[in-house]
């Protein structure tokens, strides 16, 4: 049983005792402490309010109930979207002018496990300051449960995936009519979680009449490793090739990040999503900003600068993502995994708008999916880690790298990142294991492999000596 305790929110593995997995009483204590955070910063309002959503895995019903029921008990008046999207969740916040939200979902892990991700009032992930003192909460647990007469309501609302859908397709870079005169034909994995729900739907509101939908049914019980890698989406790749489709289109289970599969069965490139969505909208942004994080592939800085706008790498992780974004006033950005933050939506990933605009992106470009991936500078990223013994400092093998490679550009503000003329190797220590995450990119596979070896031994060397 596994209980990660994140600045982030609460994910583990249900069952198992208190404190070893994400038991009953894990969700009553982190859901306590989020509450006696939001009446910390919230001292002048006499009732507050929380929307709550979730996706499709087995646990999510039980946990649901559990949240709700201690949130209630915290004196907090909780809407319940149900069934739903992390992005719908966002939305939904600053639509119902809530003092926060939790999204029961454990995004791209497999269907033993879920979790508690905690949004500010801004429909945002907490900050890391925010998220530390929640911990503290936790772990205090001094908080006051309310009394009979000031316990807190539940409500249920099922309009916010519409509201979600209404702003989607309002936004100037979203063209019905060009989508639906291409007469799309799209095949549709939703690894049998929300997706089903909202692409579909989503699709039929664009125009794209032709859906075929595999792994459809909503029951959590994930037809394959839920994450939306190549490895994972053959049965995908084999129907588009069988029904002789235009495209593919796969989501994780909370519909945060978009994977696409080319007509020919072919991945986009789970990279290339954000990289094909910034084009179009840096078409309508002359030298509009973007950012990602250095972990992502150097195409969308090219796409960038080639726009006439300015490129900014920010470290691993949504929220600093979007604490970037902000700072450089981005007119678009997010991860390499297929995570798309629109601002002028809302500041987190979505799926959803992603698939929006590469319609019509792809739509105006009049070409197919395959023909519009090699129009993009063709980057290979390699994807490794190395595993330590609990006793290696991590932190001291990461220095010593950056001395041996003082006289190439580094970034040093999450782990190591060394820049080698068009490639690039991205060190970073786990949080939660002694591993070492090694990333680096070029424009072959094989080089970007070579490059990840070269560390690697690096690496070893520095522990040998």
């Amino acid at each position: 049983m596994t209980l990660i305790k994140s600045i982030s929110g609460i994910r583990g593995t249900i069952g198992g005792t208190p404190g070893d997995g994400l038991s009953p009483l894990d969700i009553v204590k982190f859901s306590s402490a989020y509450a006696a955070w939001l009446k910390e910063n919230n001292k002048t309002s006499k009732q507050l309010t929380v929307l709550i959503g979730r996706d499709a895995r087995i646990s999510g019903n039980m946990v649901s109930k559990i949240v709700a029921g201690t949130l209630m008990g915290m004196g907090i008046n909780v809407i319940d979207a149900g069934l739903s999207t992390t992005p719908t969740i966002e939305v939904g916040v600053t639509e119902l002018k809530a003092n926060g939200g939790i999204i029961l979902t454990a995004s791209h892990n497999p269907k033993q496990w879920n979790a508690l991700k905690l949004l500010n009032n801004k429909g945002e992930f907490i900050s890391e300051e925010d998220g530390k003192r929640i911990l503290e909460l936790a772990e205090d647990q001094s908080m006051t449960y309310s009394e009979v007469g000031t316990l807190g309501t539940y409500s249920e609302n099922s309009d916010l995936l519409q509201i979600h859908f209404d702003k989607i397709l309002k936004l100037p870079y979203v063209d019905i009519k060009a989508i639906k005169e291409k007469n799309f034909s799209i095949i549709v994995d939703p690894v049998n979680s929300t997706g089903a729900i909202a692409v579909p739907a989503l699709l039929k509101a664009l125009g794209v009449n032709t859906i075929h939908v595999i792994n459809e049914e909503v029951n959590g019980n994930f037809a394959h490793n839920p994450e939306p890698l190549p490895e994972h989406l053959t049965d995908l790749s084999n129907a588009i090739i069988k029904q002789n489709a235009h495209l593919g289109i796969s989501v994780d289970p909370d519909v945060d990040r978009l994977a696409l599969v080319c007509e020919d069965g072919e991945m986009f490139g789970e990279e290339y999503t954000l990289v094909a969505v910034a084009d179009y909208v840096l078409k309508q942004h002359p030298k509009g900003n973007t950012v990602s994080n250095l972990s992502s592939t150097k195409a969308l800085r090219d796409v960038t600068e080639l726009a006439g706008g300015k490129y900014a790498a920010s470290a691993v992780g949504e929220v600093n993502v979007v604490k970037l974004m902000k700072e450089t006033k981005a007119v678009i950005g997010g991860e390499g995994n297929g995570g798309i933050i629109l601002p002028e939506l809302h500041y987190g990933r979505d799926a959803l708008v992603g698939i929006a605009i590469f319609l019509t992106h792809l739509a105006k470009y009049g070409k197919t999916v395959s023909m519009l991936r090699k129009s993009y500078p063709n980057y290979f990223i390699s994807k490794n880690k190395i595993e330590l013994t609990a006793n290696i400092n991590v932190d001291k093998i990461l220095e010593d790298i950056k001395l041996k490679y003082k006289k190439q550009p580094i970034n040093s503000i999450d782990g190591v990142k060394i820049e080698f003329d068009n490639e690039w190797v991205h060190l970073r220590k786990s949080n939660t294991e002694p591993i070492i995450r090694i990333y680096s990119e070029s424009e072959s596979m094989t080089t970007a492999e070579n490059l990840a070896k070269k560390i690697i031994n690096d690496i070893k060397e520095i522990i040998k000596n």
